[in-house]
């Protein structure tokens, strides 16, 4: 098992996780993820966990939880490919819920409902359906 460190993000890290991202399909530039909104997001009471590997400083997973003032929503969890089914992504989100049980806020995560073993893993920790809902995004207002 790799030798890891659970952290703060630092904005040092955002080369980094910025690739983790990318890599996992997670967020992109194109998709408003950069250094000011995370910032941002972490001002307003939102919080940025990493893992890093301790023995080549490599950030191989993340968890980005924001606050919208009434709840917490659960962003980018993931974990790079050659550390994947090895338990981080499930530590990942018990530090996230750790952090949202300390702010006294309900906590609310997006999946794609292909991610079978996402939403199995979700489900273990306490996270349930919220009913039918379509999302529905806009990205650039015109």
């Amino acid at each position: 098992m790799t030798d890891y460190i659970l952290r703060d993000y630092t904005n040092q890290d955002f080369d980094q996780v910025s690739k983790l991202w990318e890599e996992t399909g997670l967020g992109s530039a194109k998709r408003g993820d950069n250094a000011q909104i995370i910032a941002h997001s972490i001002q307003l009471g939102g919080k940025l966990i990493v893992l890093e590997n301790t023995a080549n400083k490599e950030i191989f997973g993340s968890s980005w939880i924001t606050f919208d003032g009434r709840r917490l929503h659960l962003h980018h969890i993931g974990v790079k490919p050659k550390y994947q089914n090895q338990g981080f992504g499930k530590l990942l989100t018990k530090e996230s819920l750790k952090f949202a049980k300390e702010k006294g806020y309900q906590i609310k995560l997006e999946v794609h409902q292909s991610n079978k073993k996402a939403i199995d893993m979700y489900k273990s920790l306490g996270f349930r359906f919220l009913g039918d809902y379509d999302v529905y995004i806009v990205r650039d207002i015109a």
